[in-house]
């Protein structure tokens, strides 16, 4: 299952930048702990599949697992040993823009140990540095 939009208003898009600080998607959302990027970049679609594939096979006792990233921008890549000129080059693949502080996955029902296991696994296949978060408990 490659995560990719199902239409696009235009295919190609320009790089943009990666500076900034995450404002929205900020704090966890759905469930009690989270795993929080470090640092901006690009997320890869293939990066997101295999960390959803690792949560996924380690949630197999129960719990639930969200995604708070989708990868929206497109990549274009020219061929190895292609002139300059001729155009933009053919669409490669899709990422997500990650600024720091954004949360980029979700787990709930599980024991803080176990979450905490879970997301160290799935922090070896991301480029980017992350941290372990918890929700807050009042009262």
């Amino acid at each position: 299952m490659v995560m990719m939009p199902k239409r696009v208003k235009y295919r190609k898009l320009q790089r943009g930048t990666k500076r900034g600080v995450s404002t929205t998607g900020s704090n966890l959302a759905f469930g009690e702990f989270g795993l929080k990027s470090l640092e901006n970049g690009w997320l890869k679609n293939t990066q997101i599949e295999s960390v959803r594939v690792i949560l996924a096979r380690q949630l197999h006792r129960g719990g639930k697992m969200w995604i708070r990233i989708f990868p929206h921008k497109s990549i274009t890549k020219k061929p190895a040993e292609v002139r300059m000129g001729k155009g933009k080059g053919d669409l490669d693949h899709w990422v997500a823009v990650i600024k720091r502080g954004r949360v980029l996955f979700e787990l709930g029902g599980v024991q803080e140990e176990y979450a905490r296991q879970c997301f160290r696994l799935a922090a070896y296949k991301l480029p980017l540095r992350t941290k372990f978060i918890t929700r807050v408990h009042k009262g």
